[in-house]
């Protein structure tokens, strides 16, 4: 993928900061504008955690759809989108719910929302900072 990413010590990321875009890329293969988050907290099902999920999901959802994308990016205007939520580990519980009903709002304006869960048996390939191995 053609983007960006944040380093290690640049600008804090994760979804507790909302306002933050964490990974920003054009998915050549697939044609699609990527946004990334990450979560590398458990998930504890906290009102807190739940809350940061959804803010990020729509400040992400804004860039996409109100115009700053195709400002920043005019070469990108038209094309698929997608949201992608890396995370430590599975959610479970009220964040897979919350996530179920972000997927479907988000199907409507289609975006493409997915789950990526790091291969934990330390084989992610180059360039993983999932902390595995």
């Amino acid at each position: 993928m053609d983007g960006e990413a944040h380093a290690p010590g640049a600008t804090p990321a994760g979804i507790e900061q909302a306002g933050v875009i964490d990974l920003f890329a054009h998915d050549a293969k697939t044609d699609e504008v990527v946004l990334g988050m990450f979560e590398p907290r458990p998930w504890d099902g906290s009102e807190l955690q739940l809350f940061q999920l959804q803010e990020k999901f729509n400040a992400y959802v804004s860039f996409l759809l109100d115009g700053e994308l195709t400002e920043a990016h005019p070469e990108l205007a038209g094309k698929k989108m997608r949201i992608e939520l890396r995370c430590a580990e599975m959610p479970h519980g009220r964040a897979l719910d919350l996530l179920g009903a972000i997927h479907d709002q988000l199907a409507l304006q289609e975006i493409r929302v997915e789950v990526i869960v790091p291969d934990r048996s330390g084989n992610c390939g180059s360039g993983c900072a999932c902390g595995a191995g």
